[in-house]
């Protein structure tokens, strides 16, 4: 095979010249390119038209070709030093520069390369190497949408393989120019003397005792090559200069298709920029975090496409833009199209990259970028429109943060999140009009806000903070405040039967009258039997909530899709997933014991939990979809397996302390709410069959009266069903009812 190639390159080089040796065809090429300057005078032929790239291949087959003949690996062969002493890639990096011929840019970053790639020796500690390949990189990604693209990705895919071989490299390639003054003597003469002692030692002695080519090469690059080429300014770097990120951050940005199978230029960047974020060696973690734009530049990205976005997006259109990821931003064509579609997949395709970048970089950028993300995207670009006045700037920006929240994935991108929606400060609520103005007090001001879109938007935006794996989110909504279970009544006994938890005597709605009246909820509350270890028999619980709503106020045993088996089967599979989520946390099994002795203090359900409680008990009066929402938040909470969540809102025998309520007596009051209100409607249960054909789509829909009790009661039965089942799914599976199959509607 290298016979083969020696053969070739004789051949190149001359045939009437067969014993020319490898440094003398070098040169013959690097004079015939120098020559082309001297002699041509045609501004307009393209370089691929000339034999300069002939001529360049020749000198790359010359240069891997010495290398494979070397007999002591790692020396450089004569030809290495020749284009080293000589500087051939600074001049070629200057013909790249002046783009002439046309398109000798393009063959300057082939060249390039391809010489680090097939090269073997290490040459970017070099200054003859390292001074051109910065400037090369300043000739890129500087304007979106060039002609050199493709060459400069590949170029820049080099330089980052090379670095993911040695990352101490990183440091010199980002640091530029700068490095010469900033390194230690020893290290640099080490990179100024490339050319002197290191080239005297050996490329003078194969060069002995003839110097006629180095002399002769000498001539070519010199006083007649450069009265040839535009003059170069040498200054010191300013900050704005381009270097390795800056210029895969242009090339980012490209929209320009590549021809190779690869895909497109901005894909094989992105790909680039993970490579050199993932390098392991911690210096270099902490130079490319601390010392370089790096983290800054790709948050600043971010926030430019944000800010290309519409001033209003409708939120049913962002939330069904789903799919989107960095390897595919583009939306997917055989969605519906919208205004800002294109720039909405654009943004969330970068903020999904972030997430990947922070998922696979080396722990300190990781960090840096997580809170580089968090202070410009979040901190100063979401935070004002989430606290504008303007009902459309809080509905798009709360929108968009949900799409962001349904994305993240990465721990230290999604512990900075939930910082920024719900603070550090985690200890209980002390009463309810304690109001500290937070951005999480008021986002969860918005779940109640006078704006129904706006409650619905923030209400999907908590539920899908719900289903993220940080203990945090449920413990400053939740547990902080359920904390020491001051909801259960110390000084009173446990109660003998329900009756004694809820005191419906004492209920305006549930007066003697009432009861008798004829409409009474579809079985009376009865005593609650408890299992060997003394928690309530799961069969009691769940018949609690299948029973809640009264038989005039159910429709679903008309109709065979709503079952209460569904309920179950979906119930188990999201309780898994839940648990599987929160399996690290190590939640206790049982709840706090209490205290006999301990004073009673007061008790506040918390405001996340005091809005939707609120929400629940007007769920007669508000529109079907705020309703479908508000029950999907609490079921989403109902599946946690904490057991204080479990018992605060499962439980509907616990005694509750004086002035306290549960999920369940909200519920109750609701039932008992509209149990007097269906006496003045006529024909209620025709009607309210009517209204669930029309949700499900089986008969056309019309304007009825009362279509927003009916439309309530629905969503009523069907959430008090749900209950159950999750209720009946999270009981603990060594408790007496694991061979239990899934009780019938309405009976366990």
């Amino acid at each position: 095979m290298l016979s083969r190639l020696g053969a070739l390159l004789q051949e190149a080089v001359g045939a009437r010249e067969p014993s020319i040796d490898l440094l003398q065809a070098f040169v013959e090429h690097w004079k015939g390119i120098t020559q082309y300057y001297i002699e041509s005078t045609d501004e307009t032929t393209p370089a691929k038209k000339t034999d300069i790239p002939w001529r360049l291949k020749q000198m790359l087959d010359i240069l891997v070709y010495e290398e494979q003949q070397q007999a002591a690996a790692g020396e450089a062969g004569p030809c290495l030093e020749y284009l080293l002493q000589h500087k051939i890639l600074e001049t070629l990096c200057t013909l790249g520069k002046a783009e002439y011929p046309p398109g000798m840019r393009q063959q300057v970053f082939q060249f390039f390369s391809k010489v680090l790639a097939q090269v073997q020796h290490p040459l970017l500690h070099y200054l003859s190497v390292h001074r051109p390949v910065q400037k090369l990189l300043q000739l890129g990604g500087a304007v979106p949408g060039s002609l050199t693209e493709k060459e400069e990705v590949q170029f820049t895919s080099v330089l980052c393989s090379k670095i993911q071989q040695d990352p101490e490299l990183l440091t010199y390639i980002l640091e530029g120019k700068k490095i010469i003054g900033k390194k230690s003597s020893r290290e640099s003469t080490a990179l100024s003397e490339d050319t002197g002692s290191h080239r005297n030692k050996d490329c003078c002695q194969n060069c002995a005792p003839d110097r006629g080519p180095q002399l002769y090469g000498e001539h070519c690059g010199g006083q007649a090559l450069n009265s040839h080429l535009p003059a170069e300014t040498e200054g010191p770097d300013r900050p704005g200069e381009s270097n390795l990120i800056t210029t895969l951050l242009g090339l980012c940005k490209s929209k320009v298709l590549a021809a190779e199978a690869k895909g497109r230029v901005a894909l094989k960047a992105q790909e680039n920029l993970l490579l050199l974020v993932g390098v392991a060696s911690p210096a270099a973690a902490t130079y490319l975090a601390q010392n370089s734009p790096c983290c800054i530049a790709i948050s600043e990205h971010l926030c430019q496409l944000y800010q290309a976005l519409p001033a209003f997006l409708d939120p049913a259109d962002i939330a069904a833009l789903e799919g989107i990821s960095w390897r595919l931003p583009s939306a997917p064509s055989d969605e519906a199209s919208f205004p800002g579609k294109e720039a909405l997949a654009a943004f969330l395709g970068w903020f999904d990259y972030c997430d990947h970048l922070i998922t696979e970089a080396h722990t300190v950028v990781a960090d840096v970028l997580a809170k580089a993300v968090a202070e410009r995207l979040f901190v100063d670009t979401l935070q004002p429109q989430l606290l504008h006045v303007s009902e459309q700037s809080i509905l798009t920006s709360t929108a968009l943060l949900t799409a962001m929240l349904r994305q993240l994935r990465s721990p230290p991108l999604l512990r900075e999140a939930v910082s920024f929606l719900l603070g550090s400060h985690q200890q209980p609520a002390a009463a309810a009009e304690d109001n500290t103005h937070t951005l999480r007090d008021y986002l969860i001001g918005h779940c109640d806000h006078l704006s129904d879109e706006i409650s619905i938007a923030t209400l999907r935006l908590f539920e899908e903070l719900l289903q993220k794996p940080h203990e945090g989110v449920i413990h400053s909504l939740v547990l902080c405040n359920l904390e020491g279970r001051l909801y259960v009544a110390r000084s009173s006994p446990e109660p003998e039967n329900y009756e004694e938890t809820i005191d419906l005597e004492e209920d305006p709605y549930f007066t003697d009258g009432f009861l008798d009246s004829g409409l009474q909820p579809s079985t009376k509350p009865h005593q609650a039997p408890a299992t060997s270890d003394g928690k309530t028999a799961v069969t009691e619980i769940v018949n609690s909530f299948l029973c809640l709503v009264p038989e005039e106020a159910k429709t679903s045993t008309f109709l065979e899709e709503t079952g209460y088996d569904t309920y179950v089967h979906d119930a188990y599979g999201l309780f898994q997933e839940c648990s599987s989520r929160v399996a690290p946390w190590g939640w206790p099994r049982t709840p706090t014991p209490l205290d006999p002795y301990e004073p009673e203090r007061p008790f506040f359900e918390g405001h996340f939990l005091q809005v939707l409680f609120n929400r629940i008990a007007q769920i007669l009066d508000q529109p079907y979809s705020l309703n479908l929402q508000v029950t999907s938040v609490l079921s989403r909470l109902a599946l946690f397996p904490h057991p204080h969540i479990h018992e605060y809102l499962l439980d509907p025998y616990i005694n509750l302390a004086p002035g306290c309520r549960s999920l369940f007596s909200v519920l109750v009051r609701v039932i008992g709410d509209l149990m007097q209100r269906i006496q003045r409607i006529p024909q209620f249960p025709g009607k309210l069959l009517l209204v669930r054909k029309q949700l499900m789509g089986q008969v056309p829909g019309e304007q009825l009266d009362h279509q927003t009790l009916l439309q309530g009661v629905v969503v009523l039965e069907e959430f008090c069903k749900e209950l159950a089942a999750i209720a009946f799914v999270k009981f603990p599976p060594q408790g007496p009812q694991l061979n239990f199959s899934p009780p019938l509607e309405g009976q366990v």
